[in-house]
């Protein structure tokens, strides 16, 4: 295939080139970005400098020369701080557009993606789709954890740990002594919350060299995997082999096949529905949530599910066996990073461990791990993530609205008992332009509920997001259209009636339309300048995942 980087070797070029050490030579061969966020703020990129280092021989090895380049690193945990969390989601957001100004306006000829906390693997997913040249992401992993007295500790432990003991709730192991063993080096959250299971769904979608993911942060398997990268995104280019070819509708609808058999986080919808709208595809994720949903159980009960740790996930064969086992209802035609079909692809996959990674025929739990809900309440849309479905949490609920406008009058209210067992607590202003308290504000509530003992007595529902490490009782979030955009859940009033039916897919505000017309909405937009301002003023609605690009 003809390279579009020759086509751009102006004299200048070459000489700029040329005076970065390139040879005559190296000018006339594949030109790829090495795309690295490493940040010293976050463990989540601290180790990628290692990783592209090893990319980028790989790829001279492999006839190509590499361009590094960096981009933003939004981290929940670090990158959260202010604002309510409202960088979060609107970091995502950057990446494809730092991306786009530089391998794009560089007219290189392809890109490896060094892909790690939760919002790089959409970024990068989003700009390979809207760049549409030869791309392969490489899978950062996880980062290592420790033990108190033999018990492994990870980052749920002090992420609920910390609001149960705000509540005078104090578990086998005290925060403070959590805190220097939940993270014991570089990686992403362990568990499977959005950003393994973003790097499941890389897997999924065939964008990845197979086998890739989940995998521990520096280990050999992982260097092993960005070497093969390295390698195969040269071959990719000289085969012409883009985006657009691998991330196709079948792709998508495995790729929602994955994230229900790992009852992965809800966060992933509305990633994969930015993705395809950045390629271009005229695809409803949230639709298509339910159909697959109602045909995939639960097939791995990695935390915060189940007490499955992701390193067994990962020993038993982690998303390739995973793909094996869904093979029945797979869309094996599809086109993959190999250059062969899905179905050729996962040919030779095994799994490991039959009681990790169940058979379709003896599931955890039946599906669908995660619900999309409709009504009065969600007119556009609405997740409820189920986990396993073992009657530990209600799914099914009517009672009277209990509601806030601020989180931490919400948490007060919590802690103070003003919130009683039949309640729906609404909490909202989180959405995408008013918030979006992305790993925040809603999910400290909702481990606040959990800290009060209410988590099976009381429902929660707001048009905010989630960290992917929650999972407790019976919560409706990314409500849309969202309050502050004129949706019916910035008009509901204490005491109005809201009815929840997961098995009817309903969510309902029991008030006459008429009534509910008549109403103010409330809440304000937050004050913001800079980015968060521009991000606030030009995100669109949940249904196009949040994208800044207005398709329609």
């Amino acid at each position: 295939m003809p390279l579009r980087s020759l086509a751009a070797n102006s004299p200048v070029r070459r000489s700029h080139w040329l005076a970065l050490g390139l040879t005559e030579a190296d000018l006339l061969k594949p030109k790829i970005a090495v795309v690295n966020s490493s940040s010293e703020l976050a463990v989540c990129y601290a180790h990628l400098d290692g990783v592209a280092k090893v990319v980028k021989e790989a790829i001279r090895q492999a006839g190509g020369v590499p361009f590094e380049v960096r981009t933003t690193a939004p981290s929940d945990f670090i990158t959260g701080a202010a604002k309510r969390g409202s960088y979060i989601l609107a970091g995502r957001d950057l990446i494809p557009s730092d991306i786009e100004a530089q391998v794009e306006a560089a007219l290189l000829d392809g890109m490896v993606c060094l892909t790690s906390c939760d919002k790089t693997p959409p970024g990068h997913l989003m700009a390979a789709m809207r760049l549409n040249i030869p791309t392969l992401l490489v899978i950062g992993g996880y980062q290592p954890s420790g033990e108190i007295d033999g018990d492994p500790v990870d980052i749920e432990d002090l992420f609920s740990g910390g609001v149960e003991e705000s509540f005078g709730r104090f578990g086998k192991h005290r925060v403070d002594e959590i805190v220097p063993q939940a993270i014991r080096g570089p990686g992403v959250c362990q568990g499977m919350a959005t950003a393994n299971t973003m790097h499941c769904v890389v897997e999924a979608l065939g964008m990845c060299v197979a086998g890739s993911a989940p995998v521990r942060a520096n280990s050999e398997k992982m260097f092993e995997k960005a070497r093969e990268a390295g390698a195969r995104i040269v071959q990719m280019v000289h085969e012409g082999l883009k985006p657009r070819d691998i991330m196709t509708p079948g792709a998508f609808r495995n790729a929602a096949a994955m994230v229900l058999a790992v009852s992965g986080s809800i966060n992933a919808i509305k990633h994969l529905q930015a993705t395809a709208v950045e390629g271009g595809l005229d695809l409803d994720i949230y639709q298509l949530w339910n159909e697959v949903g109602n045909k995939v159980p639960v097939l791995s009960a990695v935390r915060p599910n189940g007490a499955v740790r992701i390193e067994q996930f990962e020993d038993a064969g982690g998303a390739r066996a995973m793909l094996k086992r869904l093979e029945a209802l797979l869309d094996l035609e599809v086109k993959v990073a190999s250059g062969k079909s899905m179905g050729e692809d996962i040919a030779d996959a095994g799994v490991a461990d039959a009681e990790i990674i169940r058979p379709l025929e003896r599931p955890i739990s039946p599906g669908p791990a995660i619900a999309i809900l409709k009504g009065s309440l969600a007119p556009e849309s609405a997740v409820v993530k189920l986990g396993i479905r073992d009657g530990s949490r209600p799914e099914a609920f009517r009672g009277p609205a209990r509601v806030f406008d601020d989180n931490e009058a919400a948490l007060k209210a919590l802690a103070d008992g003003v919130v009683q067992k039949g309640d729906v607590l609404v909490v909202r202003g989180q959405g995408l332009k008013a918030g979006p308290a992305m790993g925040g504000g809603a999910s400290y509530i909702l481990f606040a509920i959990n800290a009060a003992g209410l988590a099976r007595d009381v429902a929660f529902v707001t048009d905010g997001q989630l960290s992917g490490l929650c999972l407790k009782g019976l919560t409706v979030a990314e409500v849309a259209p969202e309050g502050y955009s004129g949706g019916p859940i910035g008009k509901v009033l204490d005491g109005d009636i809201i009815s929840i039916d997961v098995a009817a897919h309903s969510i309902e505000l029991e008030v006459p339309s008429e009534e509910v017309a008549r109403r103010s909405a409330a809440g304000n937009l937050a004050p913001a300048e800079g980015w968060l301002g521009m991000y606030r003023r030009d995100v669109q609605e949940m249904a196009t995942g949040g994208v800044l690009i207005d398709r329609g």
